[in-house]
């Protein structure tokens, strides 16, 4: 029988996810702040619930997938949360906390150590976590072909990994709980520098006078292809930067990732840089666009009007 699995957070990535855990053959029972997805879930097959709390009291496994830090904080020990009820793992399975043996596995890019943090906590009520991060954008949570950035114990794990292949194809466990918002971090320092390179290259390329689809024709047939490349191409060449992955958000995990670098002494001066950049893009009023958008703030630098 297919386990229950709870889903709260149903944003960009988070819907097209619970939408692929029903087309799996899970009951999925879901909450988010926003109704609008609630509903369409609901109407596709889902269960509703009104709180984290009732989420967690009649599901076998639990999803998040929330903006930060503090939110994940408060759905998972705050009032009305996970931990709420849940008495050393005894808890009922009426809606009255977590289920005994509740398994959470906690999907959103949100700080390591707050990872361990509500890990510790939650473990003390008998619920098991692991911080599974992911990378692939909105069109990855779609095609069910994210990556899986995964930290916690090796026996959880395994017990997730199939409700894992529904989700994504790269899936990997890379040490205790905190090793996936760590592995996280670095993507996410790879995907902003190769952006905003791309979007310095592009640039030139137009002052050039160069025809922006030949352009990415050539560099994605060389060594400066990549997935940001493949991905984001249609936002190049149509010159609109419709959010897949919001600069807000981006800039929240430019955040985590120096915060990180301090505590850990890494030096990340390109890095640096690339969060200035966005911090400006937030700034100019530009936070909801797509992180690709950060071509824009280069091209105006340049003195020239986005092309759309």
């Amino acid at each position: 029988m297919a386990q229950t699995i709870g889903f709260i957070g149903l944003g960009i990535m988070g819907r097209p996810m619970a939408k692929n855990l029903l087309k799996a053959g899970h009951p999925v029972v879901v909450h988010s702040r926003s109704q609008g997805p609630v509903n369409e879930l609901v109407g596709a097959g889902a269960k509703r619930a009104s709180s984290a709390k009732e989420v967690a009291g009649q599901v076998d496994v639990l999803i998040t997938m929330l903006p930060n830090s503090p939110e994940v904080e408060l759905v998972a020990l705050g009032s009305d949360g996970i931990i709420e009820g849940a008495s050393n793992g005894e808890g009922a399975s009426n809606g009255e906390g977590a289920k005994k043996g509740l398994l959470y596995l906690d999907m959103s890019t949100i700080s390591p150590l707050v990872s361990q943090k509500v890990g510790k906590a939650l473990a003390a009520k008998g619920v098991r976590m692991l911080d599974a991060p992911v990378s692939g954008g909105e069109k990855g949570a779609i095609d069910a072909a994210l990556s899986i950035m995964v930290g916690g114990e090796k026996a959880d794990f395994d017990a997730a990994l199939p409700i894992f292949q529904a989700l994504g194809k790269t899936i990997t466990h890379l040490g205790p709980l905190g090793a996936g918002g760590f592995t996280k971090l670095a993507n996410q320092i790879i995907v902003a520098v190769n952006l905003t390179a791309l979007g310095e290259a592009l640039t030139l390329a137009r002052k050039a006078g160069l025809d922006r689809a030949l352009t990415l024709k050539a560099l994605g047939g060389g060594l400066a292809a990549s997935k940001c490349l493949e991905q984001k191409t249609p936002n190049y060449v149509a010159g609109t930067y419709n959010p897949g992955f919001k600069i807000d958000l981006h800039f929240k995990d430019l955040g985590l990732i120096m915060e990180s670098s301090r505590a850990l002494g890494v030096p990340l001066p390109c890095t640096a840089v690339v969060q200035e950049l966005f911090n400006a893009l937030r700034v100019k009023g530009k936070g909801g666009l797509d992180h690709s958008g950060v071509i824009t703030l280069l091209e105006e630098l340049a003195g020239m009007p986005n092309p759309s």
